[in-house]
């Protein structure tokens, strides 16, 4: 069981589209790590993501490859500058949950769940990039099982 969170793909300047939909680059990328993540066998029973263009459009993509029981979902609390604290507290990794979102918000949250603090920086992450976390059973402690980065280097 698991907690999956990515970055949302990289999107276009907001000069060459408003909305900041996926790059030609951000969707490459985006469908060579899920289908790298379906050939490895992930299971996500649902994943959710922000309301941005780019978000939800990397969601959809994972949505195709790794066919979540639960689908995809819009949901309040994942912008960029949004509190993590109020949406720690509410995670399952029982429920095999992806979320998709954005800077800082997601590097703050995996910070959050592994020291306790949003000001303690412990893993940097890639467009389309997803981490997998889980919690120990016995201590309950959060730890960052794998990630599968688009560029290693």
């Amino acid at each position: 069981m698991a907690l999956y969170l990515v970055q949302h793909g990289k999107s276009l300047p907001k000069d060459i589209d408003p909305d900041q939909g996926l790059s030609d680059e951000g969707l490459t990328q985006t469908e060579r790590i899920a289908k790298v993540a379906r050939d490895y066998g992930v299971k996500v029973s649902a994943i959710q993501h922000s309301s941005k263009t780019r978000a939800r459009r990397t969601a959809a993509i994972l949505a195709a490859a790794l066919q979540p029981e639960g689908g995809t979902e819009a949901i309040d609390g994942i912008m960029p500058l949004d509190d993590v604290t109020a949406l720690a507290g509410e995670l399952d990794p029982q429920q095999n949950l992806m979320l998709v979102g954005h800077l800082p918000f997601m590097e703050r949250l995996v910070s959050f769940l592994i020291t306790g603090s949003v000001e303690k920086p412990v893993f940097k992450f890639q467009n389309s990039g997803i981490v997998c976390l889980d919690r120990d059973p016995d201590s309950q402690a959060w730890m960052i099982v794998w990630t599968l980065m688009p560029k290693i280097g």
